[in-house]
């Protein structure tokens, strides 16, 4: 059976699974009156979703704007395996995940829109926010989220009210915040691999309405559980054996203090620290077959590595913020001060394999390493109170960003004696970014229907890298950097100045439906490539991106058991940021001409009975990047293609042009679905049964078509059954993470024809509970 087929079969499946249990759900609605609304008094609805997309908090209903929401316990379900915040990808329409630097890097792309430069100081146009804190470094966007209360992801520009470079879009975490009453949750789970988290919260009043804390942390393991099979002489003194890859460790701890001396001021002083150690990706060397896409040949839990001891990573990160509002009555002024800084390295064998199984050619390994990065972001914002028909809001916003990093390359890591050893093969670099802007937004309902607003805002984003250490030969007399390019700037500055705004109008046809439509503009600053310099390549560089979005759409909720959300859209992004490979395998920056897409996105939510409810999402989308000048440097390795390239090619056939081809990493479609079917048992408890599943259409994984680098039909399905007490508060579950054991590709090096997988499967059981 052709893979398309089974994940077709395996979805509808899962869909008849969830339908035939809808007239269960009903009989057993009908046959006990604690089950029926109208009998005891009880609301089955759906409940009312409560979002802060315009910073302020109102019904997802009423904001016009794009947002989707997460809970923080629907997190923790696709959590329960082990995964990170990349479990999101798939979950919610219009958003992508995924990574080739382990969990330390993820990269999320939303309606298309991402950036598939894995260097340490790549920019994305998405944008990571947790408690209102933006974090900007690829490192700092790996934050661990736990005892989150929801994830809000905000589809298209955000430049108004939010962070920095938001052409994309926003994912924004909201973690439980302290409280005047005592609470407490934990979920803990342990599964294949000895795959163990546990996930908790406590806190409450320590002097009542004046202070109160909240204490939270997460633990995370898995074993190592991918043999390194390789048994013959290793350059670098790798040695393979049974388990050597695959585990990781996770352990994270958050402190908040709210601090209420006045019914007017309250100021949250919050700490963390995260401590991890794991494995980077594993990269599968020709597991892509020339001119073939299946990947069931190559063993996920097996590969022969001669180099870089088994692909280790860590990372230390600390940070902490003063979150104050002073309510003054009419406007309440707030100020946010966060500080995050966090230091490690990830060392992989990038050519995903032995070499003396490909002919003794293809060595390769490579270490980044954050020796020190300080960020400090200020944000004062003066908002409007209550709910009068003209609200507004005014701030400032101040990002510093400065980091030492360096880049090994496989010289550095040779035992002595061996051919090519040099201990001054790595470079270090300094980056600065700062970036200050001026925003406001107003809004003003007419007449009860119709709400008109306007946002806009002004950025200046200055970066600036300089080589502080080039490589040097293996005597260390001698600049390589210099000898092989004495033209080349060893510092490079880039400054971009841009506004952003935004329009939309909502009008609220009655109680139930809305319709809206908004048109906004976004930027994301200029950016520089300085990882280059250690192949004695001089810097790349592209200049800022800004992007025209249009997006109309409709809200439903016709009763409180169904709800519709569903969004058109289309842009064009000017001067798009472009990554693709150089002859060494390294990220090099470019800009296209522009890039267009249209698409939509749906999600329903619907509770027919108050003991099962289903939930649909699903996007479209078509991307198209337009410039007949831009080739990209394919697949090749020694100066021959390793693949089969469908673009034309010049010079050799080693570059494609990419004119009219997608954007890398956008799905052509999109689809998740959940059923949640709760049986009573007693006045103590409920059996329920959960499945949840996501499929993903055709995506280039590159710049150019070819016919490896590609996903399509990616599945994955999940499944919990257990035990709930009548008043929700403890459940004990078995569960079952990517049940089927799919073998999604995730990703790809072009060059080596290897491959990234998704997760395995994990089966394990869970228990929660909360307390207040």
């Amino acid at each position: 059976m052709r893979r398309s087929s089974k994940s077709i079969l395996l979805a509808a499946l899962a869909a008849g699974v969830a339908l035939s249990a809808m007239p269960a759900a009903a009989q057993a609605g009908a046959a006990t009156t604690a089950a029926d609304p109208v009998a005891d008094g009880t609301d089955a609805g759906l409940g009312e979703v409560v979002v802060t997309a315009e910073r302020r908090s109102e019904n997802i209903q009423r904001v016009p704007v794009s947002v989707a929401v997460v809970s923080g316990d629907d997190l923790r379900t696709f959590q329960s395996g082990g995964e990170d915040a990349l479990a999101l990808a798939g979950r919610v329409p219009g958003l992508y995940a995924e990574t080739t630097t382990g969990r330390i890097f993820p990269r999320f792309y939303i309606r298309g829109l991402g950036n598939i430069d894995f260097y340490l100081g790549a920019s994305q146009p998405v944008s990571i926010i947790q408690d209102d804190v933006v974090l900007e470094h690829v490192v700092l966007k790996s934050n661990p989220v736990y005892d989150v209360a929801n994830v809000e992801v905000l589809r298209g520009p955000q430049g108004s009210l939010f962070g920095r470079n938001t052409t994309a879009g926003i994912i924004k975490f909201d973690t439980i915040r302290p409280g005047q009453t005592w609470t407490s949750r934990f979920n803990a789970s342990y599964g294949t691999y000895n795959t163990a988290t546990f996930d908790a919260g406590v806190g409450g009043p320590i002097v009542q309405d004046k202070i109160a804390v909240r204490l939270s942390g997460l633990y995370q393991h898995r074993d190592d559980w991918i043999d390194n099979t390789y048994t013959g002489f290793s350059a670098d003194g790798t040695r393979g054996g049974r388990d050597t890859l695959g585990g990781f460790d996770e352990r994270d701890a958050r402190l908040q203090v709210l601090f209420t001396p006045t019914e007017t001021l309250s100021v949250n002083v919050s700490g963390h620290v995260r401590d991890y150690e794991g494995t980077s990706t594993v990269f599968h060397r020709g597991a892509l077959l020339r001119g073939q896409n299946n990947v069931n040949l190559e063993p996920r839990d097996r590969i022969a590595l001669d180099e870089a001891d088994n692909n280790p990573q860590a990372y230390r990160t600390y940070g902490g913020s003063v979150n104050a509002a002073w309510d003054f009555g009419a406007a309440t002024l707030t100020s946010i001060t966060a500080y995050e800084t966090t230091s490690g390295y990830s060392r992989g064998d990038t050519d995903g394999g032995a070499a003396a199984n490909f002919g003794n050619v293809g060595f390769g390994e490579s270490m980044g390493r954050i020796r020190d990065l300080d960020q400090w972001t200020q944000e004062l914002r003066l908002a409007s109170n209550g709910d009068n028909a003209f609200k507004w809001q005014l701030g400032g916003f101040y990002f510093d960003s400065r980091d030492v990093t360096e880049f090994y390359q496989r010289g550095y890591f040779l035992s002595p004696g061996q051919t090519g050893r040099n201990p001054n093969n790595w470079v270090r670099l300094r980056n600065v970014n700062t970036s200050w802007a001026v925003f406001g937004q107003a809004s003003y309902r007419i007449a009860d229907r119709l709400t008109l607003t306007a946002g806009a805002r002004y950025t200046e984003d200055d970066k600036d890298t300089r080589l502080v250490k080039p490589v040097l030969n293996a005597a260390g007399t001698s600049d390589e950097f210099r000898r092989l390019n004495p033209n080349a700037p060893t510092q490079v500055k880039l400054s971009g100045k841009e506004p952003s705004w935004d329009l939309s109008a909502l009008y609220e046809i009655d109680p139930t439906a809305s319709i809206y439509a908004r048109v906004a503009r976004g930027f994301r600053g200029p950016t520089i490539q300085g990882r280059s310099a250690v192949f004695n390549t001089p810097f790349t560089t592209a200049d800022s991106e800004t992007i025209m979005s249009y997006e109309a759409g409709v809200k439903t909720q016709p009763t409180s058991k169904l709800r519709l959300n569903a969004t058109a859209f289309t842009y064009r992004v000017n001067d798009i940021q472009l990554n693709a490979n150089d002859v060494n395998g390294n990220g090099t920056l470019f800009n296209a001409d522009h890039a267009n897409a249209y698409g939509v996105e749906a999600e329903l939510d619907w509770k027919p009975i108050r003991n099962i409810t289903f939930s649909l999402g699903g996007s479209a989308i078509h991307t198209e990047i337009k410039d007949k000048r831009v080739y990209a440097q394919v697949c090749a390795f020694n100066g021959v293609p390793t693949c089969t390239v469908l673009d034309p090619t010049v010079r050799g056939g080693l570059f494609a042009q990419i004119d009219g081809n997608p954007l890398p990493n956008a799905p052509r479609w999109q689809v998740d679905a959940a059923v949640r079917y709760d049986i009573p048992l007693s006045d103590r408890g409920n059996f329920f049964v959960a499945s949840d599943l996501n499929m993903q259409g055709y995506t280039n994984l590159v710049l150019y078509k070819t016919r490896e680098f590609f996903a399509n039909d990616n599945l994955e399905l999940g499944l919990k059954a257990g035990f709930t007490t009548t008043d929700g508060r403890y459940e004990i579950a078995a569960f079952a993470r990517n049940i089927t054991n799919e073998k999604n590709l995730k990703g790809v090096i072009e060059n080596y024809n290897a491959a990234v997988f998704n997760e395995p499967r994990i089966v394990g059981i869970s228990l929660s509970g909360r307390f207040d």
